[in-house]
């Protein structure tokens, strides 16, 4: 058997691989593009093969396409969603910036399995042509932006939400958990009045909940799908109907609902919609870092830092010092989190390079924006797992509550804002408590201080006692 066969594209003739089903046009992307080993990942490829799919049967419903063609090509579809030919799908993401070097390469794909199923002679492009058949009422300039919102959908809905309702909840129950644990709260890293450890934990969840309700709104956005304008938004060389038929074929099979933009001209010279949901993710990005950091302070030392909670052991910490623990997964998270921002600073820049009807960057965002996707999808699951799950509380918080200063505020009332400043200065030289200065300073009996000083209430105010200044 040859190495190698002889096909042509516009442009002459070109080696290809025996063994390949891709074709010439993918093959000299190959010899164009050998910048990195950065792929796009099976997510996007699936989510192309799922558009040649729903076009093939969209075709066939407009009697543009013979039964038996619309057949294989939807067989060949099939074997590439169902990930069993990932290995003909080697381009770079450093290509065309519309992507049609992928886009060509998925028609050939698609063409010569097809012409397999069918006994035909593979590169022949006979009886499926990649252009005509499989490429049929398409553009990579629709395609391949439509491509970009399918695999992000799909990624979204199937990994990242899912795993944000496990952290969600995990947090939640850790602050249900922790209610009862009075501990002083900290403002510019300053002791400041008390709050619960449940009370922090619920500010967590809370940080999770709005960005998943965010992301959730990207989904939305996202349904809509620039396929119909073909090379510039006007339609040119398709179907009325083509969109509409496949976005009906591609609800059903992905079990979202797909529908066509209302404004083809802003679906194709823009990726409005990407760096929007790109920006959701950085918001995630900066809530699971803020978290992340909070963790590693509250259980950093234990000796000699906070301490106030304690992380599952999950490695030795050190090469040199022997029992050392490092809060290793949320430094992890933080590592993510810096890359999803990163991310989006290229999706933003690659955003705004859309000249006149096309963007030229598509490729590094589809790229990108999946790559956050995965990531933040990953290391949440991986936060809960390893982490926020086995978190316990220790009593070093508590015990701190009554030697802080912070607590002095809820004198305020009582004697005013510069008498209980001065009882937290003389308590800070001193180095006793607010109550041991407020015994002296004021004629509060002890029992009327240890009401007002109860950091309990201080965490609840409609709990606090009825005070007035006098």
């Amino acid at each position: 058997m040859k190495e190698y066969r002889i096909e042509n594209d516009s442009m002459g003739e070109l080696k290809v691989p025996s063994s390949s089903y891709y074709g010439a046009q993918t093959m000299r992307a190959i010899q164009n593009f050998p910048i990195s080993d950065l792929k796009f990942q099976d997510s996007f490829i699936k989510a192309l093969a799922q558009i040649k799919l729903s076009a093939a049967e969209a075709n066939f419903k407009l009697d543009l396409l013979e039964e038996k063609h619309k057949n294989a090509i939807v067989s060949a579809c099939e074997d590439i969603i169902e990930g069993k030919m990932n290995d003909q799908f080697i381009l770079d993401i450093f290509q065309t910036g519309s992507g049609t070097s992928s886009n060509m390469n998925m028609n050939e794909v698609i063409s010569n399995r097809a012409i397999e199923l069918l006994n035909g002679e593979i590169g022949s492009k006979k009886p499926i042509h990649p252009n005509d058949h499989v490429n049929m009422g398409q553009s990579s300039n629709d395609v391949i932006p439509s491509a970009i919102h399918l695999s992000a959908i799909s990624t979204i809905t199937n990994n990242l939400l899912p795993n944000l309702e496990k952290l969600n909840k995990s947090l939640l129950k850790k602050s249900e958990k922790f209610m009862d644990v009075v501990k002083t709260g900290r403002t510019h890293l300053q002791d400041a009045t008390p709050i619960r450890l449940g009370q922090e934990f619920l500010g967590y969840a809370g940080q999770i909940q709005r960005a998943s309700s965010r992301i959730s709104n990207s989904v939305n956005e996202l349904s809509e799908i620039a396929l119909g304008g073909t090379a510039v938004g006007t339609g040119v060389n398709t179907h009325p109907d083509f969109s509409k038929n496949v976005c009906e074929f591609l609800s059903k099979l992905i079990k979202i609902n797909i529908s066509e933009t209302d404004n083809h001209f802003q679906a194709q010279s823009t990726l409005d919609t990407a760096v929007a949901c790109s920006g959701n993710l950085k918001n995630l990005a900066v809530a699971l870092m803020k978290i992340s950091n909070d963790i590693r302070w509250l259980s950093s030392g234990p000796r000699s830092g906070l301490n106030e909670i304690e992380l599952p052991a999950v490695q030795p910490g050190s090469s040199i010092m022997p029992g050392k623990i490092n809060p290793v997964i949320p430094e992890s998270v933080c590592q993510v989190a810096a890359q999803i921002i990163g991310n989006d600073t290229t999706i933003s820049i690659a955003g705004q390079s859309g000249n006149f009807e096309i963007n030229v960057m598509m490729p590094v965002v589809a790229y990108n924006l999946l790559q956050s996707i995965e990531l933040a999808s990953s290391s949440c699951e991986n936060l809960v797992d390893q982490c926020i799950d086995g978190i316990k509380a220790t009593e070093n918080g508590p015990k701190m509550v009554t030697n802080g200063l912070a607590i002095v505020t809820t004198l305020v009332p009582h004697i005013g804002y510069d008498k209980s400043a001065y009882i937290a200065k003389q308590a800070q030289l001193e180095n006793v408590t607010i109550k041991e200065i407020a015994l002296k300073e004021t004629n509060f009996s002890s029992q009327e201080l240890d009401k007002i000083l109860n950091p309990e209430s201080m965490t609840d105010p409609k709990s606090a006692p009825n005070v007035s200044l006098g």
